[in-house]
């Protein structure tokens, strides 16, 4: 249960944010600092378990859908341990510095609720022992950016930002998935643990290369990866510290957690090496070239993180495993010193009210301790000796040299690696160059500037001590770290390699300082033409390029909807079936035969008879379609029939179900057939009543020879089972009230779930409507006029106790005779909307004053405490429980918790029934009559 309380701290502190912070907004504080500060303590006393034992993973694991092979589990080794430390270390350094950047009027209780949300998010991605499970945290990261992103929300680019985020994340999101589910498949789990120990079977399934690609798409828009890096820039509309967190530990990171988690199953192929590889060094180029030409201050850090992020890719592609190792050590040492240049960032804009390096000058002067702050940062990000990132480049710099992708071309990889290495350079010192040196000029909205409140700086210079420290003692501050996170990704022995600061002069070393003097050259020689290249790049704009694509997508959606959507629901009728004709008529088509090896039962007079009124009834529907009433009747006698079918064939459950649902039904059309004319005011034309004559052949036709086919074919019911496993499993007779409350319970969690949201729909809809009031009845419906017919009233009365006896019979019997909760609420709502119609809205609700949204939701809440009242036992979710006991004067009795489950089924299917029939009954009431009904 730690790692579950690793990920519920945060969620516990926005929660108590929310509700302390609405009322007390200075109390909040040690909220938001106390609990990710726990959290922190608590990861860093299981270290002992991932450092001391570095090939072991302390793992917990819930079962929740065994069957579909869903399961909540956690697992915490060396790479999870490494991801978990950066989310929750950098997240509590982001809230310390935002406590200073967010300005008293900005609503700083929601703010962290997103960021501790955010870090929920992020924590359960790197968690997560399940590839669905992860899927489900992956999509809340993406959602929790975009509310990040959007949170200065009166913004056009704010708004704009948040949405192209959450459009290209989302899309990789419904990638992600789609890999993960045929990973699934090919394993057999989605069990991380079993997943990763199968790396020959994947990589030899003839579905290999379309899970790769999936996967990988998931990761290139996570991680800003070409061409799909044109996000990250316009998500720096967010404020700084959301900018700082999402760049270093978060989101943006959670596409090389991906790479790094899969990479035992994943590489060794050349479609791992070729794809990975080649993304990851086209964006390392492109991240380093357009950096250099941002006059933005966010903008060249937000391109500079693309350009690392493809370096961290490019090195999971390459073909040797120290470039593992080296991969893991870079994305430490990134998240280290980004995360300090953003907050160095949001200080100077912060401080100066501007973020363009073009105005931007000699802070050094007016902010010197910032200034060494963000010197040294940006030397980090730079890779000068003596800090973190040199190590690191150095490292990457030789894998570059002993990877063998390219054949006789292999000098590319490091030529364009040497290349990136000077631009990073070159973009570095313009990020020092021109911010702090040269004559700050007075245009300058907040001049001159100063040095922030002394906290502000806390977490910068937290990072930067970092920075320092592991370039000077790598081996002795995150050696054991890298190992654990090392051998964690490569699920083998780790090669040798050595976190020595010297390693003699060598091929890695000549091209450090080669991209070191060349990128120094380029920025002091080349600065004009640096400034005329960024001139050009102006007009190019990924953000109009995408808003117009969105435009023309939508365009395209208005032609397609102009084309479908014609507002005739025959028309729509007419489309459904003939998809549902296609379909179905191809598969046919390939039988052999239809006839199978089995002889069709024989049918006798009783149920011929039967069916034959069953069809002439039909017909009469279709030939009285025009009398609207007369055809409602037709109707609902064809239902009455198929109740006495079910009856016929031992189906009582199915019978009593039909049977009320027919009442409420037709009550439901006579409400709605109240608002239109009695007849139907057109009459088709020829060729419309002949493409539905064939609609209407064709799907007859087809319906009996599926039929057909499936009837004289052998088949294994699955009845039997349920039939046997009824009273030792489910503690009743009553079949099908078992298979609905226990063996498939989750069916009916969801379709109760799925009702009462369309009854919540239908109020919504009907909320505010005015509907016409037909000439025939001024005073609107009948039950909601002054008069009312006093035998029908009278009478309503008087059936209204008996009626729910009857319910509440059928409910509690239904366990083991026909019944259940279902048709005792179809019951009860029957009683009720009697009531209504014999007494009116006033007298009903007066007297019996119902709150049908409460009952339905409540009936949901009940549902769901059953099902988890299993998991508190240690059982599946919607485990039932049964027994028999003695009650004196009474003998034996059965109690199950499917009652209890029933229950709630009774209370949703009531509530959502009644919310919709008793609005739609009073929409075309005058406003004021309307307002006091309702």
């Amino acid at each position: 249960m730690v790692l579950v309380l690793l990920i519920a701290l945060p969620l516990i502190a926005a929660a108590l944010t929310w509700m302390i912070g609405m009322r007390a907004p200075r109390l909040v504080a040690p909220v938001i600092v106390g609990f990710p500060l726990a959290a922190l303590a608590l990861l860093l006393r299981l270290r002992g378990v991932v450092f001391d034992n570095p090939g072991d993973a302390l793992g917990w694991r819930l079962e929740w859908l065994p069957a579909l092979g869903l399961e909540l589990s956690l697992r915490l080794d060396g790479l999870a341990y490494l991801f978990a430390l950066l989310v929750i270390g950098v997240g509590l350094l982001v809230i310390l510095y935002a406590r200073y950047y967010l300005a008293r009027n900005e609503s700083a209780v929601r703010f962290f609720c997103l960021l501790l949300l955010f870090m929920t998010a992020m924590l359960g991605v790197v968690l997560a022992a399940n590839l669905l499970l992860l899927v489900v945290f992956w999509e809340l990261t993406s959602i929790m950016s975009f509310l990040l992103i959007g949170f200065w929300s009166w913004r056009a680019d704010a708004r704009q930002g948040a949405r192209m985020a959450l459009a290209v994340t989302g899309g990789g999101g419904l990638a992600l998935l789609a890999g993960v589910l045929l990973l699934g498949h090919i394993c057999g789990s989605f069990e991380l643990s079993e997943v990763l120990a199968q790396a020959g079977k994947v990589q030899r399934h003839p579905l290999y290369l379309p899970m790769l690609v999936l996967i990988l798409l998931a990761v290139f828009t996570k991680s800003a990866q070409f061409p799909f890096s044109f996000w990250l820039p316009h998500a720096m509309a967010a404020p700084t510290p959301v900018s700082a967190y999402l760049h270093s530990a978060t989101m943006v990171k959670a596409g090389v957690f991906l790479l790094a988690r899969l990479y035992p199953v994943l590489d060794g192929t050349n479609g791992w090496f070729y794809l990975v590889s080649m993304t990851g060094l086209a964006t390392l180029i492109f991240g380093a070239g357009m950096a250099l030409l941002q006059r933005d201050l966010k903008g060249l850090l937000a391109y500079s993180t693309i350009s690392h992020l493809g370096l961290i890719t490019l090195l999971f592609g390459l073909d040797t495993q120290l470039s593992t190792v080296a991969a893991v050590f870079h994305i430490i040492n990134h998240a280290v010193f980004k995360a300090s240049l953003f907050m160095a960032a949001g200080i100077i804009d912060h401080e100066t009210g501007t973020r363009d390096l073009d105005r931007l000058h000699g802070l050094a002067r007016y902010m010197p301790h910032t200034a060494v702050l963000a010197i040294v940062a940006s030397l980090s990000m730079a890779g000068v000796p003596l800090f973190n990132g040199f190590l690191s480049k150095e490292m990457f710099f030789g894998e570059t040299l002993a990877q063998g992708l390219l054949g006789e071309f292999n000098w590319v990889i490091p030529a364009a690696a040497t290349l990136a290495g000077a631009l990073t350079m070159a973009y570095s010192l313009r990020f020092i160059y021109g911010v702090f040196f040269g004559a700050l000029r007075p245009d300058v909205p907040n001049y001159p500037p100063h040095e922030p409140p002394r906290f502000m700086k806390v977490p910068v210079e937290f990072l930067v001590v970092i920075c320092l420290v592991v370039g000077l003692a790598p081996a002795y501050t995150v050696g054991t770290l890298l190992a654990a996170a090392s051998l964690a990704t490569l699920r083998a022995p780790l090669p040798p390699y050595s976190l020595n600061l010297w390693h003699g002069v060598n091929l890695p070393l000549l091209m450090s300082l080669m991209s070191m003097t060349g990128g120094a050259a380029l920025f002091f020689l080349r600065r004009d033409a640096l400034r005329r290249w960024q001139q050009a790049m102006e007009p190019v704009s990924a953000r109009r390029t995408f808003e117009s694509g969105m435009r023309a997508l939508e365009r395209l959606a208005r032609v397609i909807t102009h084309r479908l959507e014609s507002g005739s629901l025959q028309a729509y009728l007419a489309w459904m079936l003939l998809a549902l004709l296609g379909v179905p008529a191809y598969f046919l088509a390939n039988l052999e035969t239809l006839a199978g090896s089995v002889g069709a039962g024989a049918l006798d007079p009783m149920g011929a008879a039967a069916l034959a009124l069953l069809a002439l009834l039909a017909v009469a529907v279709v030939a009285t379609r025009g009398q609207r009433m007369l055809a409602l009747v037709l109707l609902s006698g064809c239902g009455l029939m198929v109740s006495l079918v079910f009856l016929r064939f031992s189906a009582p459950d199915l019978a009593l179900t039909q049977i009320s649902v027919e009442v409420v039904t037709v009550l439901l059309l006579v409400l709605a057939l109240f608002y239109l004319p009695r007849e139907t005011p057109e009459r088709p034309g020829h060729a419309r009543r002949a493409r539905d004559l064939v609609l209407a052949a064709g799907g007859g036709t087809l319906l009996a020879v599926v039929a057909y086919a499936v009837m004289t074919r052998p088949y294994d019911p699955v009845s039997a089972f349920y039939i046997e496993q009824s009273v030792p499993g489910g503690g009743g007779h009553n079949v099908v009230n078992v298979l609905l409350v226990d063996f498939r319970g989750f069916d009916t969690m969801g379709e109760i779930c799925v009702l009462l949201i369309a009854g919540l729909g239908v109020q919504a809809l009907l909320r505010g409507m005015r509907l016409p009031t037909p000439s025939a009845a001024p005073d609107g419906l009948p039950w909601t006029s002054q008069a009312h017919p006093l035998l029908l009233a009278m009478l309503a009365r008087l059936m209204l106790p008996l009626t729910l006896l009857v319910a509440a019979f059928i409910l509690l019997r239904g366990h083991n005779l026909p019944g259940g909760g279902f048709i005792a609420a179809l019951i009860t709502s029957v009683a009720l909307l009697l009531q209504y119609v014999g007494n009116g809205v006033r007298w009903t609700e007066a007297r019996i004053a119902p709150d049908y949204r409460a009952i339905a939701g409540g009936g949901i809440l009940l549902a769901g405490l059953t099902g988890l009242g299993s998991l508190a036992f240690g059982y599946p979710f919607l485990t039932t429980a049964f027994g028999h006991f003695h009650v004196p004067g009474i003998g034996e009795v059965e109690l199950a918790t499917a009652m209890i489950f029933d229950l709630g089924v009774f209370c949703t299917v009531t509530g959502t029934t009644l919310v919709i029939v008793s609005h739609l009954g009073v929409r075309n009431l005058p406003p004021a009559r309307a307002a006091e009904e309702d």
